[in-house]
C-alpha cells in the first residue's frame, strides 16, 4: 500500500476580520484544511467567499487574525516578515490574474529575474519551453497575446522549482480558448514537476481538472470533495 502524499500545508482554527474604520468585515470563519504533495486543487466560490483571502495567507502574503498555518513543520503563523519574505522567495510561485510583466524584457529575460534570485533554478529557456513557448523566448510581452504572456507568469513562476503553486483566477482575464491553453500549462507543471497547485477559480467548470475541490462560502469551507477522474484541461469548455 502506497503511503499517503506529504501535508504540505496545515491549516487549522483559520480566521481572517479585516477593519474597515468602525466595522469588521470576516473574510474567513475557522478554516481547517490539509493540502498535500502533489495534488492540483481547485478552490471554488463566488466572489467574497475568502478564497483570495485564504490563498494570501497560504503563500505567506498576508497573516491571519487567529489560528495556525504549517508549512511542512514550519509554522507560518509564528513567522517574522523576514522568514515569510524567504518562504516566498524558495518555495512558493504565484500566479495572479493580471500577467505583472516587465513591459521592457523579453520572455527569457522576465523570466529570469526570478531566476537569478532563486536558489536551484531552471534554466528560463527550459520553464518556457515547458510551457510551450519555446518559440517565443526573445519577444517582448507587447508582442504576445494574452494567454502567452499569462504563460510566461507562470513560467516565471515555476522557473524557480517551487514547491508550491498559487493561482489567483489565472484564466480570468482571458476567453475560454485561451484560458484552457493556460490551463493545459498548469496541468504539465502539476503532473510533471509534482508541484503542490492551487487554483481559485468562480468558474465551476474549470474544477473538473482538479484532485480536490473545495468549496468556500461567507468565509468557510462549505464542502471538499475528492475526484478520481480529472478530467484533462483541454476537454474543458465554458
Amino acid at each position: 500500500m502506497n503511503a499517503a502524499p506529504e501535508v504540505v500545508f496545515r491549516a487549522s482554527a483559520l480566521t481572517k476580520t479585516y477593519r474597515m474604520g468602525e466595522v469588521s468585515v470576516p473574510a474567513l470563519r475557522g478554516i481547517d484544511l490539509e493540502l498535500r504533495a502533489g495534488e492540483l486543487v481547485v478552490l471554488l466560490g463566488p466572489s467574497g467567499s475568502g478564497k483570495s483571502t485564504l490563498l494570501n495567507i497560504l503563500g505567506g502574503l498576508d497573516t491571519p487574525t487567529s489560528g495556525e498555518v504549517f508549512y511542512l513543520d514550519h509554522q507560518l503563523t509564528a513567522a517574522s516578515e523576514a522568514e515569510l519574505t524567504l518562504f516566498r522567495r524558495d518555495h512558493v510561485g504565484f500566479v495572479f490574474q493580471f500577467y505583472n510583466l516587465i513591459p521592457s524584457l523579453t520572455a527569457r529575460e522576465n523570466v529570469a529575474v526570478v531566476t537569478e534570485i532563486a536558489r536551484a533554478p531552471m534554466r528560463p529557456e527550459d520553464a518556457l519551453a515547458l510551457v510551450g513557448l519555446a518559440d517565443r523566448l526573445d519577444h517582448f510581452p507587447a508582442q504576445l497575446s494574452g494567454g502567452e504572456q499569462q504563460r510566461v507568469a507562470i513560467a516565471r513562476a515555476i522557473a524557480k522549482n517551487p514547491a508550491v503553486l498559487l493561482c489567483d483566477e489565472p484564466t480570468g482575464a482571458l476567453d475560454a480558448q485561451t484560458g484552457v491553453v493556460v490551463l493545459e500549462a498548469l496541468e504539465k507543471v502539476n503532473r510533471e514537476l509534482g508541484t503542490l497547485t492551487v487554483l481559485i477559480t468562480h468558474n465551476a467548470i474549470i474544477a473538473g481538472m482538479a484532485n480536490r475541490v473545495i468549496r468556500l462560502s461567507g468565509g468557510c469551507i462549505v464542502d471538499i470533495q475528492d475526484n478520481a477522474n480529472p478530467r484533462a484541461a483541454r476537454e474543458l469548455s465554458w
